[in-house]
C-alpha cells in the first residue's frame, strides 16, 4: 500500500510539475529548439554563441539566470603542437604539469594578433593566456561584474563567458569513453560528445599560485546533449534537486554557497550511468528524486564529487571542508528525515495530499499552461545578438529554403522578423516622395518593415505606420493604424498576462494546439513596441521619452498617441480630442500595458500630447503620475518635462 501511495504522489508531482514549474516534453523541446535557432542566429564569423545552463537545457526555474558562452573561431586549443597550423589562427597548447585535474595553463604557439599579445604573460620562458586579463579586457557596461568565469550583470539576470576551443577530445577525459558499459549515454550521444571536443573557460583554481593564468577544461556542450537524452521524469527529477537546492538549502545563510546545481547534475549524471534507463519513469519521480538527495547527503558526508568526465577532479575539494561540512551535513540529515516530503519546504510545491487537486489533466490545460510558461519566458524574449540584419536574413533564407521541418521554418522567421523590427533603414527616406532618385530607397524601406510583421500581431504594422508617420504619409498612417487597432481585441495575449478561463476555451480548437508557438504569437501576441536609441522611427514628439535606454510603449497606447499626432499635423481637432480621449481610456483601463513601467511610459506619452494641445494643467498630472510609477530620474524624462511645464503653467 505504501509503494502504491508513493507512486500516486509521484504521478500527481509528476503532473503538477508539467502544468505549473517545468512545462511537458512537448514544451522542454520548443524551448530547446528557440534556443538553437537563437544560438544559430546570433553567431557570428569569428564566435559562435551557446546559450547553456539551465537554460540551454530547457528548464526556466524561478531564481535562475541565464548562461552565454561565445566560443572564438579565431583561436585553438590543442594538446600536442606537432600538427599543421592554420596561419589566420591563434594556437594555444595545454601545459598541464603544474595544475590540478581538469585545469590547465594556455601556452601560445602561434599569434599574429597584437591583442592577444596584450592579454599573455611570460613565465620561465614560455608566454601563457591570462584568464584574468581577458575577463577585465572584456568587461562591458551591460556586465560589469566578474563572476567566477563569467561577466555578469548587476541584477543577477546574465552570465556571458567568453571560451576557447578544442576540437579533439582531451587525454584528461579518455577513460570515459570506454567507462560505461550500460545503455546510458548511447553509442550516438558519445559520438557527438567527442566530436564536439571541449572547451576552457576563464577560471583557475581558487588560491593557488597561478590562478590567473589556468583555464578550466569545460564539457559544457557535451553536458547539455546528456540533459537532451534524458526521459521527462528524469528532467523533472533534476529539477526537483535544484528547486530543493534553491528554495530550501540555499535559504539557510550557513548553507548557501556551498552546493550548486552543477554538483547536483554531476551526481544525476554518475546514477544514470550506473542504473537501467526504466527506472525513469513518472510513477518512480520520488523514488529517484530520493536516490539522488541520499547520494548527495553520501558525498557530502565524505567530501568527495568526482567529475563526470575527469573523476581525478574532485568538485568537492578545497569547497565543503571543517565546519561549513559540519552544518551543510547536518542541514541534509534534517532534511532527509523528513524523507520526500523535504521537498515540501519549497514554496513552489503545493501540500501533497492537496496537490491532485491543482491538476487539470486535459491536453487544453496543458497547452494553457505551456502557452502561459512562455508568455513569463525570458528565453523566448531574448532578442538576437548581430549587428547586420541583412546578414541574418540570408542566413534564414538558406536555413528555410534547404529544410523540409515547417516548424523549425517557423521558429527562423519568427527570430528573423523580431530581430528586423529593431533594426532602421531609414536613412534618406523622408525625401523619397515624388522623388524617383530615391524611389527604390524607399521600396527598400517598406520591404524591409514588412519583414517585422510575422513575430507578434501588430508591432510590424505599428512600425509600418510610423514610417508612414515620418514621411508624412499621415492618411496612409491613420488607415494602418485603424486596421491595427482592430487586431488589438481583448482575447488577444500580451507578455507576462494572467491566462483566464477565456483561453481554455480559446484553445480548445484542434487547430490551435496545432499550431507552433510562434504562429500563435503571429495572430495573438500583442508585445510591447520598442524603438532602439536614436531611431528614426521614434515620432520626434516621443523622442527622449526614457533617456538612455530603448523606448518601450505598450501596442495600444503607441497607436492611439500615433492617430492623435496624425491628426495634429493634418489639423483634425476633434479627431484629435477622440484619439485623446481613446489614449487616456487605454491607459485608466490598464489596456494591454502589463507593469508599472509600462503605465508610466504611457503617462508620460499622454503628457506629451496635452501639452501639444495647450492643457498645461492635465500635462502636469500626467507627468507627475508618470514620475509616482517611475520615479528615476536619470531614465524617465518626465521630470524634466514636468519641469518645464511647471515654470510656463507658473509664468
Amino acid at each position: 500500500m505504501a509503494e502504491q501511495a508513493t507512486h500516486d504522489v509521484s504521478t500527481y508531482l509528476y503532473q503538477y510539475m508539467c502544468q505549473k514549474i517545468v512545462g511537458t516534453e512537448g514544451h522542454v523541446k520548443t524551448v530547446r529548439m528557440m534556443n538553437s535557432i537563437r544560438d544559430n542566429l546570433s553567431s557570428q564569423d569569428d564566435l559562435t554563441k551557446i546559450t547553456s545552463g539551465s537554460f540551454g537545457e530547457g528548464l526556466e526555474i524561478k531564481g535562475s539566470d541565464i548562461d552565454i558562452m561565445y566560443v572564438s573561431k579565431c583561436a585553438e586549443v590543442r594538446e600536442s603542437s606537432y600538427t599543421r597550423f592554420n596561419p589566420a589562427k591563434t594556437y594555444f597548447t595545454m601545459a598541464t604539469e603544474d595544475t590540478h585535474p581538469g585545469f590547465t595553463h594556455l601556452r601560445v604557439v602561434q599569434c599574429n594578433d597584437p591583442s592577444v599579445f596584450e592579454l599573455c604573460e611570460m613565465n620561465e620562458g614560455y608566454l601563457y593566456f591570462s584568464s584574468m586579463r581577458l575577463k577585465e579586457r572584456i568587461l562591458h557596461m551591460r556586465t560589469p561584474l566578474i563572476h567566477g568565469p563569467c561577466m555578469s550583470d548587476t541584477n543577477g539576470e546574465y552570465d556571458i563567458a567568453y571560451c576557447l576551443h578544442s576540437k579533439l577530445w582531451i587525454t584528461q577525459a579518455k577513460k570515459w569513453m570506454t567507462r560505461s558499459q550500460n545503455a546510458w549515454p548511447g553509442y550516438d550521444v558519445k559520438q557527438s560528445i567527442l566530436r564536439h571536443g571541449v572547451l576552457f573557460v576563464p577560471i583557475g583554481v581558487k588560491g593557488s599560485i597561478k590562478e590567473d593564468l589556468e583555464w578550466r577544461i569545460s564539457f559544457s556542450v557535451g553536458e547539455k546533449l546528456l540533459v537532451f537524452t534524458f526521459t521527462h521524469a528524469q528532467l523533472l527529477c533534476y529539477a526537483l534537486l535544484k528547486i530543493l537546492l534553491k528554495d530550501v538549502i540555499d535559504i539557510d545563510i550557513d548553507c548557501k554557497d556551498l552546493l550548486c546545481s552543477y554538483f547536483l547534475k554531476t551526481i544525476l549524471f554518475w546514477i544514470s550511468e550506473e542504473v537501467s534507463v526504466a527506472i525513469w519513469r513518472p510513477e518512480n519521480l520520488i523514488i529517484n528524486f530520493m536516490r539522488c538527495f541520499r547520494r548527495l547527503i553520501y558525498c557530502v558526508e565524505y567530501v568527495v564529487c568526482p567529475h563526470y568526465f575527469i573523476p581525478d577532479n574532485n568538485l568537492f575539494e578545497n569547497k565543503i571542508k571543517g565546519n561549513a561540512q559540519k552544518i551543510l551535513l547536518n542541514k541534509l540529515s534534517v532534511l532527509n528525515s523528513y524523507g520526500w516530503h523535504c521537498i515540501a519546504f519549497s514554496k513552489q510545491i503545493p501540500i501533497f495530499n492537496k496537490l491532485a487537486f491543482h491538476i487539470r489533466k486535459e491536453p487544453i490545460s496543458l497547452y494553457v499552461n505551456s502557452l502561459k510558461q512562455l508568455l513569463f519566458s525570458k528565453m523566448i524574449f531574448a532578442d538576437i545578438q548581430s549587428s547586420s540584419c541583412n546578414f541574418l536574413l540570408e542566413k534564414v533564407l538558406h536555413i528555410i529554403l534547404s529544410t523540409k521541418n515547417s516548424k523549425i521554418k517557423h521558429f527562423y522567421l519568427y527570430y528573423i522578423s523580431k530581430t528586423c523590427c529593431l533594426h532602421d533603414t531609414l536613412q534618406g527616406c523622408k525625401d523619397s516622395i515624388g522623388n524617383k532618385s530615391t524611389y527604390t530607397q524607399y521600396n527598400t524601406c517598406i520591404s524591409s518593415l514588412l519583414r517585422n510583421i510575422r513575430h507578434n500581431a501588430v508591432t510590424g504594422w505599428l512600425k509600418l505606420a510610423s514610417f508612414f508617420y515620418y514621411t508624412e504619409q499621415h492618411i496612409k498612417a491613420i488607415e494602418l493604424l485603424k486596421y491595427s487597432l482592430l487586431k488589438c481585441s481583448s482575447e488577444k495575449l500580451y507578455p507576462f498576462m494572467n491566462l483566464s478561463h477565456i483561453y481554455y476555451d480559446l484553445f480548445s480548437s484542434y487547430l490551435f494546439r496545432q499550431m507552433p508557438v510562434v504562429i500563435v504569437f503571429k495572430y495573438l501576441l500583442l508585445d510591447q513596441v520598442v524603438f532602439l536609441a536614436n531611431s528614426l522611427l521614434i515620432p520626434e514628439e516621443l523622442r527622449k521619452v526614457v533617456k538612455t535606454t530603448p523606448c518601450i510603449i505598450p501596442p495600444v497606447a503607441f497607436a492611439h498617441i500615433l492617430l492623435f499626432l496624425c491628426h495634429y499635423h493634418l489639423n483634425n481637432s476633434r479627431k484629435c480630442l477622440i484619439s485623446l480621449k481613446d489614449l487616456q481610456l487605454t491607459i485608466g483601463e490598464k489596456y494591454f500595458i502589463a507593469c508599472s513601467y509600462q503605465e508610466a511610459i504611457s503617462y508620460n506619452i499622454i503628457g506629451i500630447a496635452y501639452q501639444l494641445v495647450g492643457d498645461l494643467p492635465s500635462a502636469r498630472q500626467a507627468f507627475k503620475r508618470s514620475i509616482r510609477l517611475y520615479a528615476d530620474q536619470d531614465e524617465n524624462s518626465a521630470f524634466w518635462r514636468l519641469s518645464s511645464i511647471s515654470g510656463l503653467y507658473q509664468s
